[in-house]
């Protein structure tokens, strides 16, 4: 059983970093990282080793796209699912991020209470529980 128990997550405003972290953490019982910037995000990557990647679309410097194709050069991260959260949810934008390996799209704002289990869903969908 391959239960989802890391989380790293990637987020440029401070006060939604916050709120997944709450979500990810207290409300949800999982270890979560969070990072910044996606440069922090690959740097912090390897010695974390996450099950899964909760990534923001829109950042400074390197977005969540580039984000997701510097973590997938990282050993062990190949095939995990990557998630991401984006305040321009449609559905070309969607369909955009599936195509570039994305496991599954989130909306701003999302349910604390409830995104944990959501990502616990989506990790099974992909690694099959």
């Amino acid at each position: 059983m391959n239960e989802l128990k890391r989380i790293l997550y990637v987020e440029d405003d401070p006060a939604i970093l916050e709120l997944i972290g709450l979500a990810l953490i207290t409300v949800g019982g999982l270890e979560a990282k969070g990072c910044a910037s996606g440069e922090e995000a690959v740097s912090a990557a390897p010695g974390f080793a996450p099950q899964l990647v909760l990534l923001d679309v829109m950042m400074p410097g390197m977005d969540g796209p580039m984000t997701l194709q510097e973590l997938r050069k990282i050993d062990g991260l190949e095939a995990i699912p990557f998630v991401f959260l984006t305040a321009k949810f449609n559905t070309a934008e969607t369909e955009r991020l599936r195509e570039m390996g994305a496991a599954d799209v989130l909306a701003k704002p999302f349910d604390p209470m409830s995104l944990a289990q959501t990502l616990k869903t989506i990790h099974e969908k992909v690694m099959g529980g």
